[in-house]
């Protein structure tokens, strides 16, 4: 076996890991979004999250880490498409932004 085909294996090794892992914490946050709009009375649209942006960024203890930044789109009336966007450091989320959006009817309200 020869030191090319070595380095070449590990290298797709370690891509194939990120990739999973990627994968992986793209469902976490999506699960974490869905959580959210639904208990703010909010619609996820399209099931779909994009990632917008990956830094290595170090945490408190001086460990390397990955910040991720997602965008999804949500509905609070069905109407129109706003915009939010979810950060996690790590699998941690750190922030989540929604775009300003009309507040969606109480369902108690209309009795």
């Amino acid at each position: 076996m020869s030191l090319s085909l070595i380095f070449w294996s590990a290298i797709a090794i370690a891509f194939v890991n990120f990739w999973w892992q990627s994968d992986k914490v793209k469902s976490l946050a999506l699960a974490q979004v869905y959580r959210y709009c639904k208990s703010k009375n909010l619609q996820l649209l399209d099931q779909t999250m994009v990632l917008k942006g990956v830094w290595p960024v170090r945490d408190e203890l001086g460990m390397l880490k990955l910040r991720r930044r997602y965008t999804f789109e949500f509905a609070s009336t069905g109407e129109v498409r706003y915009t939010g966007t979810l950060e996690l450091f790590g699998r941690v989320v750190q922030k989540m932004e929604l775009e300003t959006h009309v507040l969606p009817p109480d369902d108690d309200s209309f009795i």
